[in-house]
């Protein structure tokens, strides 16, 4: 090879051929591979992730009567992966636990290190969480801006609001209800209101449910009872201003409301009454015409059907008139009254009142009715003291309210404002003389009879109590029982309805080894009415009303009429 004196040897022309080719070739390599870069980020930018559901949607949100927020929208996101994009599985799994520590690791090594295009990490996180999951920068990781439904009151009126899913929409309650009064139908045709939305008030008092709540729970954990139940209802217009079942959840956790003892047990609830039921016997024989206040009725022996006795608890043994039959709760003297009527008779009596039909409302927990199909006169005797038929008790609420507010079957409301025209099931259930017959009698049993302890001072309250057995093992234990309390107030005028439930109470001390409704559910409803009514804008009246209840103004003349045998007190008795 020949050189030169300047460069030394000359390449042959083969060498610069196999140069530029190879030049040629690296450059067609770098530009398949940006070409290639270049149309995934296109595609990346064209094919969005393919979301298993959709994004979450605005909700209204929910205040009580007096414009407190129950329930509010406020912005979160979702965490997502992307398991073929992942560059690191263990970093990756390292990262979001520390973030997420509840979250099972093996669970998601496993889901970050399959093929799939997509997997759910963590749904509706808080913005601490978004911004330290954000710092960590992991390959795969993603966000979905969303919407997470916030109860800033924890356990406050759970049963009543409800719950939504991690899809925001609604699974319980009023949440629910609202989904369905049109809603979810706005969503299914893709359209999103955002902040549109009107609120909505319902008929609750957050300051009323408090009380009510705290004093129940209260009651619950002193007379260990394995459940309580309360409410407190304008008879007026049905709505329901607190209401609480305890145990209860809080719903910022809904799947504590999946627990089987998280029931709400006074609209889904079914219980057998007990004596509350009392009250509405009384008042079909008052308004049937064949009894009147001055009626006698021997209780002086069991009511005997064949080897079936019914007795009275603590009874008199003689016979009793209509107001010491219901301050003594005389079941004997019930049971004859309502086979006096007739069973056909007491059966459309109790329809009529609400009791044999299922109760809807806006909540969408209800629970039909218990009662016999076949309803003879050994039924007509039990179910007149609450035994033999069972209903929720705020069922059993509306018919109480109905037969002291003079006859009117209003179906009560979680709204405020709704319609009361909208919502009368019935007109003149009972007679307005009978009605109030029923607060004079309710009143009379909570100055000298066994609502005696829920006598708040200034309230002029009325009442009945209701002690019900239990069935065990396919019989009536008497030693497990379920009590309930129905307080009116004011007895005269009656403007609010107190229920109170305890589920099997035990006997204390204090109480003297009873576990009737008088010692423990009565007491405490007298707590909730004296807390409660304050808040209502009621305080105590510093004289009692005068003629309180005018149509029964000649049972001051009744004298010992009235008890026969018994206390004369009906002349100088304390309104």
């Amino acid at each position: 090879m020949k050189a030169t004196p300047e460069f030394g040897f000359r390449r042959p022309p083969y060498v610069r051929i196999r140069t530029g080719l190879m030049l040629a070739i690296f450059a067609a390599c770098y530009l398949t591979i940006g070409g290639r870069l270049v149309m995934l980020g296109a595609v990346e930018e064209a094919v969005p992730v393919a979301w298993p559901s959709p994004p979450s949607k605005a909700r209204p949100n929910l205040l009580d009567r007096n414009g407190h927020v129950l329930a509010m929208d406020v912005p979160s996101a979702s965490v997502y992966a992307e398991p073929r994009k992942m560059v690191d599985v263990d970093e990756a799994v390292e990262g979001l636990l520390r973030v997420f520590p509840d979250l099972d690791a093996s669970d998601l090594r496993r889901r970050l290190s399959s093929r799939s295009a997509f997997t759910w990490i963590k749904r509706t996180t808080s913005k601490a969480e978004r911004d330290q999951l954000w710092a960590l920068g992991i390959p795969g990781v993603g966000f979905r801006d969303e919407l997470r439904r916030l109860y800033p009151n924890g356990r406050a009126a759970a049963h009543v609001i409800g719950a939504v899913n991690v899809d925001n929409i609604g699974i319980a309650g009023i949440e629910s209800w609202v989904d369905r009064q049109g809603l979810q139908a706005l969503r299914g045709a893709g359209l999103n209101l955002g902040g549109n939305l009107e609120p909505i008030q319902l008929s609750l008092d957050l300051r009323a449910q408090h009380a009510l709540t705290s004093e129940l729970s209260e009651a619950v954990t002193k007379f260990q009872a394995i459940a309580g139940a309360g409410l407190v209802m304008d008879i007026t217009n049905g709505e329901i201003i607190a209401l609480a079942s305890l145990p209860d959840f809080d719903p910022n956790v809904p799947t504590d409301a999946l627990k089987p003892d998280r029931i709400n047990r006074v609209a889904v609830g079914t219980y057998e009454m007990g004596s509350t039921f009392k009250a509405m016997t009384t008042a079909m024989a008052l308004d049937s015409g064949l009894f009147d206040m001055r009626s006698v009725v021997d209780a002086s022996a069991p009511l005997r059907f064949g080897r079936f006795s019914i007795r009275d608890y603590r009874g008199q043994n003689r016979p009793l008139n209509i107001p010491e039959s219901f301050i003594h709760s005389s079941n004997i003297v019930m049971g004859k009254m309502a086979m006096a009527v007739g069973p056909e008779h007491h059966r459309t009596f109790l329809k009529r009142l609400g009791q044999l039909d299922r109760l809807t409302t806006e909540l969408p927990e209800s629970a039909s009715p218990l009662f016999p199909a076949k309803w003879g006169e050994l039924n007509t005797a039990t179910i007149s003291f609450g035994h033999g038929i069972a209903v929720t008790p705020l069922q059993a609420s509306m018919g109480i309210a109905a037969v002291v507010n003079n006859g009117r079957l209003l179906r009560p409301t979680f709204v405020k404002g709704a319609p009361v025209e909208e919502r009368v099931v019935a007109e003149g259930v009972v007679s307005e003389r009978t009605s109030e017959a029923l607060r004079f009698l309710m009143r009379l049993n909570a100055r000298v009879g066994s609502a005696g302890k829920a006598d708040v001072d200034g309230y002029f309250i009325g009442g009945k109590t209701g002690t019900s057995e239990k069935v065990v093992n396919g019989r009536y234990d008497s030693g497990t029982v379920l009590t309930a309390f129905m307080g009116i107030a004011p007895a005269h005028a009656p403007r609010y309805l107190f229920m109170t439930v305890l589920d099997e109470p035990k006997p204390l001390p204090e109480t003297y080894g009873f576990r009737t409704s008088g010692w423990n559910a009565v007491p405490v409803t007298g707590k909730i009415i004296a807390r409660v009514m304050p808040i209502l804008g009621v305080g105590p009246a510093g004289t009692p009303p005068l003629s309180p209840f005018p149509a029964m103004a000649s049972a001051r003349a009744w004298g010992s009429n009235l008890f026969v045998g018994g206390p004369r007190v009906a002349s100088g008795i304390s309104y």
